[in-house]
C-alpha cells in the first residue's frame, strides 16, 4: 500500500499541474487572456517534471518545483543577513559599524554618534587608549614618517596611512585609477600590488609603491624569471616612490596562484608584461634567491637598480625562525631594507583557499610585536621603518599598531569601501555589483572616477584627522609618540592588562649578548636561525 503521506513533497508540482490545466480549459471557453497564467503554471510544470528526471540534485527530486525555493534563498542568504539580520558590531568580515564609519568620512558626512559606546567594554580583547588630563590641540594632522636608510639615495616621506596593495585584474580600471587619482590629492601612497603598473595607475597621477612579486609582473622575462632590464624601466618612473618585495600575503600565505589565459585582457597583458592567450602562473616562492643571504643580495640589486629608492619588503609571519634568518643575513651582509610590510592573517584578498584564510598565517599584532622585537633584539629596529596591514579603517586602528611599534599602516579594503565597495563578497565572481572588484567593462562603468576619487582623498584626510585628535587626547603631538603603556587591553571581566605588559617592547640588541635572561623564546629561536639557509637545522 503506498506512503500517501510521503507523496506530501509532490504536493506543489501538482498543483501548478492542476493550476495549468484549470487555466488552459479556461482559456479555451472563457477568454484568452487565461493564456498569460497558463504559460506561466505549465512552465512551472514543465520545471517540476524536470526536476523528478534529473540526478543531480536529491532536493529537487523530492521536491519538484518547491525545491527552488531552497537554492533562491541561498544566493540571497549574504544580502539578507548584511541587510535584515547581522548586528551593527557582528564582523562578517567587517562590521557594520566599520563600514559606515568609512563611508561617513569618504562623504563628509556626520561621524559622530549618540548614546555612548555599544562595544561591550567588559569582554575580554576590549582596548582602549590612555588619555591625559592634559591634552594637545594638533593642527597639521598631515602625519609623516621618512622613509630610506643610510643606502638610500631617494627617501620617501610617506603618509601614516596609506592604500594597500590591490592589483589592476583583481579591481577593475577605474576603481584603480579611483583610488590612485585620490592618492594624488591627498598625498599619500598607493601600492601597485602585485599587477604591476597599469595605464590606470599611472592616470591617477598618485605615488606608488611598486610590488614585485614571485610572478615579476612589470619585471618578468620571458621564461617568468627576473628581467633586470624591464625591473630598471619600472621602477625608474617618477611615480614609483618605493619597491616593496613581496613574499606573502596574509590571506593566503604561501600560496601561489594562477590567471586563465580567457581573464587576461590586453590591458592586464600589458601591465603585467605576459602574452595573451596564455595561462599566467604566479608561483609560491621567488626564483630569483632560495636563501636568506641571496635574498637580502636580492633587495641589494633591487635598490641599485632604482637609483637608490627605497626598497623593502612584505610578509605575514609564519615560521619565526625563517624571519630571524632574514635578520642575521641583514647583519651578515650589512644590506639592511628600508623597511619591512607585516601583513596579518585578517587581510582580505579577492579569492583565497578558505583553510589558507582562516587558519594559516600569524595575526597582525601579533606579527608586528615579533618583527618590531627581533629587529631591536639584533640592534637595527631604527634602520628599518615598519608598515601594518591587517584590518585597519580607524584611527584606533592606526593608533595601537603605532604603539605595538609600527610606524605606518596600509588598508586596502577601507579604501575599497571608501570608493564605493558593499562588502557583497563577490570579489571572486567578476559580478561586483558596485564595478570595484571586476573586469566586467558595464560593471565598472558604474564607478565614476572623479567622484570617488574626492571620497578617498577625504576619507584619508578625516581619518588623519580623528588620529590627531585620539593623539592629542593622549597628551600627545604626534601618532608616532604613542607606546604600549597607553594601551590598555581587557583579558577578562576583573582583569585588564597594559600595552607594555601585553606587548612590551624588549631590549635593544638582547640577541646579540647572552647576558640576561630577557625574551627566552626569542634567543631559542635566534640560536637555530641561519642565514645560509632557511631550513631547520638538523
Amino acid at each position: 500500500m503506498p506512503d500517501f503521506g510521503s507523496l506530501k513533497r509532490f504536493t506543489t508540482f501538482g498543483a501548478v499541474v492542476v493550476i495549468s490545466v484549470i487555466c488552459l480549459i479556461a482559456a479555451l471557453v472563457w477568454t484568452s487572456w487565461m493564456l498569460l497564467p497558463f504559460a506561466f503554471f505549465a512552465f512551472l510544470s514543465l520545471l517540476g517534471l524536470h526536476d523528478v528526471r534529473q540526478p543531480s540534485h536529491s532536493i529537487l527530486r523530492n521536491y519538484p518545483v518547491l525545491g527552488h525555493m531552497r537554492f533562491l534563498f541561498e544566493g540571497i542568504r549574504p544580502e539578507i543577513r548584511q541587510y535584515l539580520i547581522e548586528s551593527d558590531q557582528d564582523e562578517e568580515p567587517f562590521s557594520r559599524d566599520a563600514r559606515s564609519l568609512v563611508y561617513q568620512r569618504a562623504k563628509g558626512q556626520e561621524d559622530k554618534r549618540p548614546f555612548g559606546t555599544r562595544l561591550r567594554v567588559y569582554d575580554a580583547g576590549y582596548a582602549w587608549v590612555t588619555h591625559s588630563v592634559i591634552p594637545i590641540h594638533i593642527e597639521d594632522t598631515d602625519f609623516r614618517t621618512k622613509i630610506g636608510g643610510d643606502a638610500c639615495k631617494k627617501p620617501y616621506s610617506a603618509s601614516l596611512y596609506n592604500i594597500s596593495a590591490m592589483s589592476f585584474g583583481s579591481l577593475s580600471g577605474n576603481a584603480i585609477e579611483a583610488l590612485n587619482t585620490g592618492a594624488r590629492i591627498g598625498g599619500f601612497a598607493h601600492d601597485t600590488g602585485e599587477g604591476s603598473v597599469s595605464r590606470y595607475h599611472k592616470a591617477g597621477g598618485g605615488d606608488l609603491i611598486y610590488q614585485v612579486a614571485s610572478g615579476y609582473f612589470g619585471c618578468r622575462a620571458e621564461d617568468g624569471t627576473f628581467d633586470p632590464g624591464k625591473f630598471e624601466e619600472t621602477a625608474s618612473l617618477d611615480q614609483v616612490k618605493m619597491i616593496e618585495l613581496k613574499l606573502s600575503q596574509g590571506a593566503k600565505p604561501g600560496h601561489g596562484g594562477m590567471l586563465p589565459a580567457s581573464k587576461i585582457s590586453p590591458e592586464i597583458a600589458e601591465a603585467r608584461g605576459v602574452p595573451m592567450g596564455k595561462d599566467c602562473v604566479s608561483p609560491a616562492a621567488h626564483s630569483a634567491f632560495s636563501t636568506p643571504i641571496e635574498m637580502m643580495e636580492f633587495i641589494g640589486q633591487l635598490r641599485d637598480l632604482s637609483g637608490g629608492k627605497p626598497v623593502g619588503f612584505k610578509l605575514c609571519i609564519g615560521h619565526r625562525r625563517e624571519f630571524m634568518c632574514m635578520v642575521k643575513a641583514m647583519l651578515e651582509t650589512g644590506i639592511i631594507p628600508d623597511f619591512i610590510v607585516v601583513d596579518g592573517t585578517e587581510g582580505g584578498t579577492g579569492a583565497a583557499p578558505v583553510e589558507f584564510s582562516n587558519h594559516i598565517g600569524m595575526p597582525m599584532v601579533e606579527g608586528l610585536t615579533f618583527v618590531h622585537n627581533t629587529l631591536r633584539g639584533a640592534g637595527i629596529r631604527d634602520q628599518v621603518k615598519i608598515g601594518a596591514a591587517g584590518k585597519v579603517v580607524s584611527s584606533f586602528d592606526i593608533a595601537r599598531a603605532l604603539a605595538l611599534g609600527a610606524d605606518w599602516c596600509n588598508s586596502a579594503r577601507g579604501f575599497m569601501f571608501a570608493v564605493g565597495c558593499i562588502q557583497a563578497q563577490a570579489c571572486h565572481t567578476n559580478h561586483c555589483p558596485v564595478g570595484v572588484a571586476t573586469q566586467d567593462p558595464v560593471r565598472s562603468r558604474a564607478l565614476d572616477v572623479g567622484s570617488k576619487s574626492k571620497r578617498v582623498a577625504r576619507f584619508h584626510e578625516n581619518t588623519l584627522k580623528a588620529l590627531g585628535e585620539i593623539t592629542g587626547a593622549a597628551g600627545l603631538s604626534h601618532p608616532g609618540d604613542f607606546m604600549p603603556q597607553h594601551l590598555m587591553v581587557r583579558l577578562g571581566d576583573k582583569e585588564m592588562a597594559e600595552g607594555s605588559d601585553a606587548y612590551p617592547y624588549l631590549p635593544e640588541g638582547f640577541l646579540l649578548t647572552k647576558k640576561g635572561d630577557v625574551g627566552p623564546d626569542y634567543r631559542k629561536r635566534w640560536a637555530r636561525a641561519n642565514s645560509a639557509s632557511f631550513a631547520p637545522p638538523a
